[in-house]
């Protein structure tokens, strides 16, 4: 048995790619090795895969005995600060069940360096779903994660080419790029620039019945600037937002969009672990160190 543990914005996501729960990312803070027995006896988990923050201070799939400061250059900067997933991440490698971290996207890792304009690309609860999501579709996806963040990623023969993180482009439901606005009020001291970026998802820019219009408008942009570079590649939506925007993305792209539900990385995190345990030594393109 294998299981992948996602790291998401609101909670944290355990999956055996069958049986599944999910903790807010506040009630993470009193998880213990010992509730992964909702998913399976603790002796019959031969691997898990585990995310942590945005994971750049790793490029590869590392075994977790090998991997310092959790997989992180550091913990200040553009998210918030629970500290649920630092119990889960602790709670795992001290268990003693063999477990792999799944780096971020960021200038050290193996993407097109046309991408490294900008130091940081996805964090690595996405790696999980673009590996469900090439396995249920083919090698070139272009797949977009809307949530509280919107983060758009593409794969083209296999390998991960590149992705646009939540502070660039397209805006979440909570949180987005820095407008002039934004930085105004930063200069100002009114507001930290991570404050500024939790702040800047469309709950708080625009009025409710535009929401969905625009998240879908924007998902579409940035999935079209993604086929500039693969046009062939299909398309995948994931994340809470993905099946109210998809009639928007699909009509906008004029081509099929598929959906994948808040599930989805942690499905693709237990089938990495179950890869990797299994012997593999790449994860769309992405060395792994055990």
């Amino acid at each position: 048995m294998f299981i992948g543990v996602d790291h998401g914005t609101t909670a944290m996501r355990f999956s055996t790619g069958k049986e599944e729960f999910k903790i807010s990312r506040e009630e993470a803070r009193h998880f213990s090795a010992g509730d992964l027995a909702r998913l399976s006896p603790l002796d019959e988990v031969e691997g898990i895969a585990v995310c942590y923050s945005m994971g750049d201070g790793i490029s590869a799939v590392t075994d977790i005995g090998k991997v310092e400061n959790r997989g992180v250059i550091s913990r200040e900067g553009a998210g918030k600060h629970i500290g649920g997933g630092t119990r889960v991440y602790d709670e795992i490698k001290e268990s003693g069940i063999p477990a792999v971290v799944v780096p971020g996207l960021h200038r050290g890792s193996p993407t097109d360096p046309r991408f490294k304009a900008y130091s940081h690309q996805a964090s690595p609860e996405k790696i999980g779903i673009l590996y469900e999501v090439v396995h249920d579709l083919g090698n070139d996806v272009v797949v977009c994660d809307a949530s509280s963040n919107t983060v758009t990623l593409l794969v083209t023969g296999g390998r991960i080419t590149g992705a646009f993180d939540a502070c660039i482009f397209a805006p979440g439901t909570r949180h987005g790029a820095l407008d002039v606005d934004a930085i105004r009020r930063i200069d100002r001291g009114e507001s930290t620039a991570n404050d500024a970026f939790l702040h800047a998802g469309l709950n708080y820019t625009v009025p409710p019945e535009l929401r969905v219009g625009t998240m879908a408008m924007f998902a579409a942009m940035e999935c079209a600037a993604m086929l500039l570079i693969s046009p062939g590649a299909k398309v995948a939506l994931a994340g809470s937002m993905a099946p109210a925007i998809a009639p928007g993305v699909e009509s906008l792209l004029t081509r099929k969009v598929d959906v994948y539900d808040e599930w989805c990385a942690a499905r693709g995190l237990a089938r990495i672990a179950r890869d990797v345990f299994s012997g593999a030594t790449g994860i769309l393109g992405l060395a792994v160190e055990r």
